[in-house]
């Protein structure tokens, strides 16, 4: 009897810590949205839970000899669940690394690139002691293991002052090219998110179709391209149309052949 008051005190201690934790860490996190306080919370919520676990396999009576047996075995069983838990461990040190360095926080838009390829890419919404939580624009969640986030390259793309994002557009051989970069200019003048409305409009290569004109949409932030870049494209279509300018594009012609003869 005594053993059963003593289990249901530790488990109410342990969820009393745990409440006191949440709302802690839940009243700074108010303040500030940091990456370190979310990796702490974590952690400090796992200790909690390995203590308590551990009170209790103490005070019952079958698990009492197991866990004295256990510690002071502590050598061969760290070493053990070192050996077992490697990725796990690799994922918890890689948070700390993650956590004390910074080289994001929470709400930045980021890409995470491993290998060449583009393993995730979006908004960094929580970390644990596990993996990285990242958000991307079409509402899914990449859960990425805290390892892969610090051995890979990271684009934090809130670090930039401007983002830019390359526009081309391919006109006929005989295309007048000054007035088909007026009409570029033009367009960026009327857009209000462009930063820097007199960039230059580069003839970037000759293609088999025609010239490909090349130039640089700044902006302040990834939104604010995204919606820049679509006005754009529409509107110079259109006032290329408009104009005259043609785009060229290839074709297929379809001969019938009568093989009824």
């Amino acid at each position: 009897m005594e053993n059963l008051i003593g289990i249901v005190i530790t488990v109410i201690i342990m969820i009393l810590l745990l409440a006191l934790s949440n709302s802690f860490f839940k009243r700074l996190l108010a303040k500030k949205q940091q990456l370190p306080l979310k990796y702490l919370r974590s952690i400090v919520n796992f200790i909690i839970i390995v203590f308590g676990v551990y009170a209790v396999l103490n005070q019952i009576e079958l698990t009492r000899e197991l866990s004295t047996t256990l510690v002071q075995s502590s050598t061969l069983i760290i070493a053990i669940v070192t050996f077992a838990a490697q990725q796990t461990l690799g994922n918890i040190i890689a948070g700390f690394t993650l956590t004390f360095s910074r080289p994001v926080e929470i709400g930045n838009k980021v890409r995470i690139i491993s290998g060449g390829a583009v393993v995730a890419e979006g908004i960094v919404r929580d970390i644990t002691i596990r993996h990285v939580m990242i958000e991307q624009y079409d509402g899914q969640t990449y859960i990425v293991p805290n390892s892969m986030v610090d051995s890979s390259v990271i684009v934090n793309q809130n670090t930039l002052s401007r983002v830019g994002n390359f526009l081309e557009f391919e006109v006929a051989y005989n295309t007048d090219l000054d007035k088909a970069r007026r009409i570029i200019h033009d367009l960026l003048q009327q857009e209000e998110a462009v930063l820097d409305k007199e960039v230059m409009v580069y003839t970037s290569r000759v293609t088999g179709n025609g010239l490909l004109l090349k130039f640089t949409v700044w902006t302040s932030t990834v939104d604010e391209s995204y919606i820049a870049c679509s006005h754009l494209r529409e509107g110079i279509v259109q006032a290329f149309l408009k104009e005259g300018i043609t785009i060229p594009y290839q074709t297929i012609t379809v001969t019938p052949v009568n093989t009824q003869q």
